[in-house]
């Protein structure tokens, strides 16, 4: 059985390892995702204006001035002296092509003092300039940037996820692999053991030492066990995470549905318009943001709205309410939200962290576990280290396989050295 369990943990591990080195890189970088973002493009994200604060709606408009090709799909509304206000925006149809505009860009940064414009940038490009770098390395993490075909985008958003599944289930046949064989029992017309056979412990205890001494194969197969032996519950945690992120519409949501009782939100309920089409809203931005804040007066969201964002593959605009200073909520568990139907401006579902039933609360911790911001600095200092633990994991793994492989080779052609 064993035998079995070691064939399918090489071959399982040789066909993610590439995809685990990919996505451990970026991950231990895009830990600190907004500040690097931050200071690669300070030249656009910081302004100089000082004084009273534009109007958020006064904002977008001059946004969509300055290139009617545009309009704006989400809004800053929680501005901040010295910070570019955000509005990312989608491309209006062509009247001479019936097809959209062709954009360079798709997020306009704005002084919210002196309303001027400091600079765009598209965060879907694949470049490695500084204005697209981190944006790059986060889509990258993801989807791998995987283009949409076949109607859909959510390709590579799916090969990840199923590369996350695949990690998860290895990842436990390897802490198998790592325990002692059982003992073969000794036979009656054996002679006793000159000694106690050690025990359970104690054959295990060498899976979990580094002989940094002997270095070369023996080094690199210690880092391989033990140093995935030692990490393992946080890996664990991570390729669960992984998995139910990027699966959570297809798998990981309905199979919480079956086992426990969740409650539902629009982007569980609603289906999205097929891809590359626009759902027209009835309402404006305006008119959802004052429904927005009176409702969530009632319903005891305290924090102050913080962006409005309308997408059009679905019929609602979603609202946050957040702090600016801190964007991810409290332990990273998100932020407010309340969905306001775009047909009649009727709320139709809202979002509170740290609410609900278990399931629910289960729900909201995937992220948050996923990028350590649960256990605040520290853990994401962790899942930092993590990045490089997976990558490091895999490409040991690889030269374990390959040195074990040129073995048999060899081993294969002595008996043709001795003809």
């Amino acid at each position: 059985m064993r035998a079995f369990w070691t064939v399918i943990h090489r071959w399982a591990g040789l066909t993610i390892a590439l995809f685990l080195i990919v996505a451990g890189l970026t991950g231990a970088v895009t830990s600190w995702d907004h500040e690097l973002d931050e200071w690669l493009n300070a030249d656009i994200m910081d302004t100089p204006g000082h004084g009273p604060l534009q109007p958020p709606f006064a904002l977008a408009q001059k946004v969509a001035a300055a290139d009617p090709r545009v309009e704006v799909n989400y809004m800053t509304l929680g501005l901040e002296e010295g910070h570019a206000a955000a509005f990312m925006v989608r491309p209006l149809t062509d009247p001479a092509t019936n097809k959209p505009f062709v954009l360079d860009y798709n997020t306009v940064y704005i002084d919210p003092v002196t309303a001027q414009i400091t600079g765009t940038r598209d965060s879907t490009a694949i470049s490695l300039s500084r204005r697209s770098l981190m944006p790059f390395l986060r889509h990258l993490h993801y989807s791998l940037h995987v283009p949409a075909f076949w109607g859909t985008d959510r390709w590579g958003y799916w090969l990840m996820g199923t590369v996350a599944l695949v990690w998860l289930l290895d990842s436990m046949v390897a802490f198998y692999l790592t325990t002692p064989r059982r003992l073969r029992p000794r036979a009656q017309d054996e002679a006793p053991r000159h000694r106690d056979a050690a025990s359970w412990w104690q054959r295990w205890k060498p899976s979990w030492v580094l002989r940094w001494a002997a270095g070369g194969y023996k080094l690199n197969f210690d880092l391989h066990r033990a140093g995935g032996l030692w990490v393992w519950p946080v890996i664990i945690v991570v390729a669960f995470t992984s998995f139910s992120l990027n699966l959570y519409r297809e798998v990981f949501y309905p199979v919480m549905s079956l086992v426990s009782t969740t409650t539902p939100g629009p982007y569980e309920t609603q289906v999205p318009a097929p891809y590359g089409t626009y759902i027209t809203p009835a309402i404006g931005f305006e008119q959802a943001v004052e429904i927005a804040k009176k409702q969530a007066a009632q319903r005891g969201i305290t924090a102050p709205i913080g962006g409005i964002y309308y997408g059009g593959n679905y019929s609602f605009y979603n609202v946050s309410f957040f702090d600016p200073a801190d964007e991810f909520g409290a332990a990273g568990m998100g932020l407010s939200n309340l969905y306001v139907d775009g047909m009649n401006g009727s709320i139709i579902g809202q979002h509170k962290p740290w609410e609900g039933t278990a399931a629910d609360v289960f729900v909201q911790l995937q992220f948050p576990l996923h990028s350590g911001r649960i256990l605040g600095l520290p853990g994401r200092i962790l899942m930092s280290c993590m990045g490089l633990m997976v990558a490091m994991l895999s490409v040991t793994g690889i030269v374990i396989w390959e040195r074990k492989r040129r073995a048999r080779r060899l081993q294969a052609k002595k008996p043709a050295n001795f003809t």
